[in-house]
């Protein structure tokens, strides 16, 4: 989106006074980003299943060191530079330099405090891993510093990554914040590809500690950090064609920085408060890892099998990943390029124009996302099965990852709602009630995780986790819209919960269709789509494919407007479309 088009945003708040066209053009290509990312993401933990396993041993390990960087940078920062900074960098960009001198003092004062944390972290990799697993022999402590070791240096470029990707998106440059973690897939991709011809596909039954090599953790845990350093990298290429000539500067003083960091107090608690959950249902998580190790997967195949059945940390991240796919690709490209417009609305205190937004956001929301929480009920199965790897047990590992899937599809819509309408407050630079929703939140999941986690066996965490995530999403969307209505007012809810009821009854006719075709493939009994992860594509494929094509048909017969919106960008390339 253009400056100048954005900044002309002003009136009653009718889809009109809107620039349409610039925000379609810049979700569009936001759109486009992500869902490339994520289908290479997806291809990347696809063959990490063929490599370590699903529902394995090193699968957990691997996972538990490769995600704690991530939870690490979003508890430490990831808040501040994701939300508060835009509307800073907003601010600076109307200054005589374009917001130069302040771009160049915030890039450097971040590299600093990222590069400084990293480091101590790092140092500390081992005692990170024992505190943030539960039960794990000491073979797979050792195993699992040693993997931290070469991912904790993730968080830096994380970091990187987030502040010049912001500094692109408030300078209305969004596809290349998108696009750049398709490159990091895209080493991921080559580098399992590589250990795949070095070493193999993993084997059900065998002892993979035992077995493990130092040349296997150097290009699995190295590569993937390659990855993440990369992603950032490519940033500079975009950053540099500003023209803003940023440069390194100290010196902070007068930058806004106490106002800015009253804000960025509230969002790092908030932001600690989430990941502190993610760190700690991790460490409940991890004690399946331990549990799996106690069956004698050597004694015979319903040994093996009963071991695959039990879902770890990487079956609960694969099922999030899977069911974030509809928000990153299709609620978070358009929520970026609208947040900057209720940043611009809000600080002209045009509230109309403001609520509007809010709306209209919601409205386009409902098109994909009830589709798609329909989508993975029916698809829940061959969905875990594309991911549960290519041994004999793969397809007790699909069972396990798709009845993950149910339980946190029944959140998918309330989530992005939720997320979209804290984005409100942050747009005000109101910071301390998205704070307040998700200590509350945090402080719900962990008593009822732990306080649960005494009476049933540990093999069953995971299943409930995301009983808990999802019970919880819908109580955030309650409170969110609560908290929206009384501060700014009414948004249009009545026309919002009938766009959601109109395409949730579309979505179901649609599900209808998909269930009756999955079933006559046998994907209700074990037959061809369980039978390969091939098989399992195609009849994902052929499913969703009837699925969509009913779903456009009911709401295009509902002649509901914002199916119009939702398929305006794809409809100006595809001749026919539009009718």
């Amino acid at each position: 989106m253009s400056r100048n088009a954005t900044t002309a945003v002003t009136g009653a708040g009718t889809t009109e006074k809107l620039d349409a066209g610039s925000t379609a053009r810049s979700s569009a290509i936001m759109a486009a980003g992500t869902m490339a990312s994520r289908v290479l993401g997806f291809v990347r933990t696809a063959l990490l299943a063929v490599a370590i396993g699903s529902t394995a041993v090193v699968a957990d390990i691997f996972e538990t060191a490769n995600t704690i960087p991530n939870i690490i940078y979003m508890l430490l920062a990831g808040g501040v530079f994701n939300v508060v900074l835009v509307p800073q960098l907003i601010k600076a960009a109307k200054r005589p330099d374009q917001g130069a001198d302040y771009t160049s003092r915030l890039i450097t004062l971040a590299v600093i405090v990222m590069a400084a944390a990293t480091l101590v972290i790092t140092v500390a990799a081992a005692p990170i891993i024992q505190s943030l697993t539960s039960g794990w022999s000491e073979p797979k402590l050792v195993l699992g510093t040693a993997f931290a070791l070469w991912t904790l240096p993730q968080i830096f470029f994380y970091g990187l990554y987030a502040v010049i990707g912001q500094v692109l998106n408030a300078n209305g440059r969004f596809g290349a914040y998108m696009w750049a973690p398709v490159a990091n897939n895209v080493v991921a991709i080559l580098v399992i590809s590589l250990y795949l011809v070095l070493f193999g596909s993993f084997t059900a039954g065998e002892d993979q500690l035992a077995q493990w090599s130092t040349a296997q953790t150097v290009l699995l845990a190295g590569g993937h950090t390659l990855g993440i350093v990369i992603q950032a990298l490519v940033l500079f290429i975009p950053l540099s064609r500003l023209g803003l000539g940023l440069r390194p500067k100290f010196g902070w003083k007068g930058m806004g920085l106490r106002s800015t960091g009253r804000l960025a107090a509230y969002t790092l608690v908030t932001m600690m408060a989430g990941n502190m959950v993610n760190l700690l249902v991790a460490r409940l998580v991890s004690g399946a890892t331990e549990a799996r190790s106690d069956i004698d997967v050597t004694a015979g195949a319903d040994a093996a099998v009963q071991a695959a059945s039990i879902p770890g940390l990487y079956a609960l991240n694969t099922a999030q990943l899977i069911t974030v796919l509809p928000h990153s690709v299709f609620v978070l490209s358009l929520a970026t390029v609208l947040f900057n417009q209720l940043a611009r609305s809000l600080h002209n205190r045009d509230l109309p124009e403001a609520l509007h937004t809010v709306s209209l956001g919601l409205r386009n929301f409902a098109v994909p996302m009830m589709f798609a929480m329909v989508a993975v009920l029916v698809l829940a199965g061959p969905l875990g099965r594309i991911f549960a790897g290519s041994s004999a047990t793969a397809a007790a590992s699909g069972v396990a990852i798709g009845q993950l899937l149910v339980l946190l599809a029944l959140g998918m819509p309330f989530r992005s709602a939720h997320i979209y309408l804290m984005r409100v407050f942050y747009a005000d630079e109101n910071a301390r009630i998205p704070m307040i929703v998700q200590v509350g939140t945090a402080a719900c999941t962990l008593v009822i995780a732990y306080i649960g986690g005494l009476f049933i066996p540990t093999w069953t965490m995971a299943y409930l986790i995301v009983a808990v995530f999802t019970v919880l999403h819908v109580a955030q969307f309650i409170a969110a819209h609560l908290l929206v209505r009384r501060r700014y007012g009414d948004y249009g809810s009545g026309q919002v919960l009938d766009t959601y009821l109109r395409t949730g009854v579309a979505a179901v006719v649609s599900g209808l269709a998909g269930g009756l075709v999955l079933w006559l493939m046998g994907g209700y009994s074990g037959g061809f789509p369980w039978s390969s992860i091939v098989n399992a594509l195609l009849s994902c494929a052929v499913v969703g494919t009837v699925m969509a094509v009913v779903y456009l048909l009911v709401l295009r017969a509902m002649r509901l407007p914002e199916l119009a919106a939702f398929l305006g960008p794809l409809a100006r390339r595809i001749p026919g479309l539009g009718r």
